[in-house]
């Protein structure tokens, strides 16, 4: 296991005060099992799951709640046994603030498991794709904040081989410390997780990236790796520079090599994963157990007791918050995810989901009111820290004209919403606000333009099913007009026997005219 691997540097980025410590002096709690339970059906990128229970049905602990619908789709499992008492629209932590279907279970108290599937110790003896079915039966995630659903992005079937499977455990954002505790508390489920990883990518090599500023946990890991016999998975240890957990910023770190603009880090033989993620997958097929709790950072002046809880997925954030000592009155916001990249809450009501890695209850200290935005300066501080290396004065020109098509020539889409550029504008103009604004429109553009097409498709079928039904009757009455005019043409053909009959008749008529027309011989 070799810690002095080379590494390299990545444009940009910033080195902040990270407020770790704050939720890092206590050690992990487990959350108590609330009364109730709120599931977005939407938990994860991609499409959402569907319903697989009803009103007022009765499930246990680990039963399928809703299901995938789509090879990008991830399903639910119940968090505990109870009822389901709704299925319905309510608030989820959104940037939007808007409502989305959830499906609410009320606890019943005994936190009785479902039948769950057989653990796979002997995974090796299983195929990738037994292996991908397992993670995928399981709803699991990308947890460092995406929430990509994992078995596709390890489905590495028609690619190139994987070379590196970088494992993410920078968490480079200030005040989130959940990997941190993770990694301390549980670093042998993480390795188990990884080597499991390898295992079904086929990858040569196996890098952890970590910064510097966690000690406890890079010790942690070294000893967990000694004790499972994987002195092939290296620690690379990074110097603590905002965004270095980033997924294109990190395999710069770690291997030099740079993920082409809009390519993923597969065109370049890399596979990223968090660490959160890989001690999931070992809970799914070590133990098989679905993804139902996660590690969530409860931080800031704004709330009593700073911690890291384990917390079962459908918790309202208000109710942790409460199990965190409640609110101070130096609470000014709350946060959803970090400083930098996370959103404010409008409804504290809102569930912990698969994606939610921090409740920041933030002082005015700590998340000042925004100034008011004035005009740019051109200064250019915002391209000298992007590490995206983008123009972010350009893509903010565009995005506020909403011209739409320049924006993506500028390459809107391999901006990774960081925040460096807009934390560091003097004109304090909220820059990653313009971007995400102009992302959503593209994307409903995109969907308007798919929902055309396929409407175009649908018309241009019926068009052409109705066009070939139609040739079809004039063919079939165009074969009967045929068959009409070639019986009424044999009928019209010249019978011997008829003709006979006929001339017959003619004679017969013929003679009994000569007759009445003969003079009488009285005459």
């Amino acid at each position: 296991m070799a810690d002095q691997r080379t590494t390299w540097s990545f444009y940009g980025g910033l080195r902040m005060d990270d407020h770790k410590a704050l939720s890092t002096e206590r050690p992990l709690q487990r959350m108590p099992m609330p009364a109730r339970l709120i599931l977005p059906l939407q938990q994860h990128i991609g499409h959402s799951a569907e319903p697989a229970v009803q009103v007022g049905e009765q499930v246990k602990k680990g039963q399928l709640v809703a299901n995938a619908v789509d090879f990008v789709s991830a399903p639910l499992h119940a968090p505990t046994s109870g009822t389901v008492i709704e299925i319905g629209d309510r608030p989820i932590p959104h940037p939007s603030g808007l409502n989305d279907a959830c499906i609410v279970i009320e606890a019943d108290g005994q936190d009785a498991w479902a039948e769950l599937p057989e653990p796979l110790p002997d995974y090796h003896a299983h195929s990738s794709a037994q292996l991908r079915e397992r993670i995928r039966w399981a709803g699991i995630v990308g947890l460092g904040g995406a929430a990509f659903p994992t078995a596709a992005k390890v489905n590495t079937s028609g690619q190139r081989p994987i070379d590196s499977l970088i494992i993410n455990a920078a968490e480079c954002e200030p005040y989130i410390t959940c990997d941190d505790a993770l990694m301390r508390e549980r670093a042998g489920d993480i390795v188990d997780g990884i080597v499991i990883l390898r295992h079904l990518i086929d990858a040569r090599e196996c890098l952890i990236g970590i910064e510097d500023n966690k000690p406890e946990a890079i010790a942690s890991l070294r000893q967990a790796i000694t004790q499972s016999g994987q002195q092939d998975i290296e620690i690379v240890v990074v110097p603590s520079v905002y965004p270095s957990g980033g997924e294109k910023q990190l395999i710069q770190l770690l291997t030099g090599k740079a993920v082409p603009s809009h390519g993923l880090p597969s065109a370049v033989g890399v596979l990223c994963q968090n660490v959160a993620t890989a001690a999931a997958i070992a809970d799914a097929v070590l133990r098989g157990r679905p993804l139902i709790e996660r590690i969530v950072t409860v931080t800031g002046h704004g709330v009593g007791q700073p911690g890291n809880f384990l917390v079962p997925l459908g918790t309202a954030a208000d109710v942790l918050v409460q199990h965190a000592g409640g609110y101070t009155d130096r609470v000014h916001e709350l946060i959803h995810g970090g400083p930098m990249m996370g959103f404010g809450l409008r409804d504290d009501r809102v569930p912990i989901t698969k994606g939610t890695n921090c409740l920041l209850a933030a002082s005015r200290d700590e998340a000042p009111p925004a100034e008011p935005e004035r005009p740019c300066i051109r200064c250019g501080q915002c391209a000298e820290v992007c590490p995206a290396q983008l123009l972010p004065q350009q893509l903010f020109w565009y995005a506020r004209a909403r011209d739409f098509d320049k924006v993506q020539d500028y390459h809107l889409f391999d901006c990774i919403e960081c925040g460096c550029c807009a934390y560091v504008c003097p004109a304090h103009i909220p820059l990653v606000h313009y971007y995400r604004f102009a992302k959503t429109e593209i994307w409903a553009q995109e969907r308007d333009r798919e929902k055309s097409d396929l409407a175009r498709r649908r018309h241009e079928a019926r068009q052409a099913r109705l066009e070939r039904l139609e040739r079809q009757r004039k063919a079939r009455l165009r074969k009967k007009k045929e068959a009409l005019e070639s019986k009424s043409g044999a009928s019209d053909a010249v019978d011997p026997k008829k003709a006979a009959i006929e001339a017959a008749m003619q004679r017969a008529a013929a003679k009994k005219a000569a007759q009445q027309a003969a003079p009488s011989s009285e005459d």
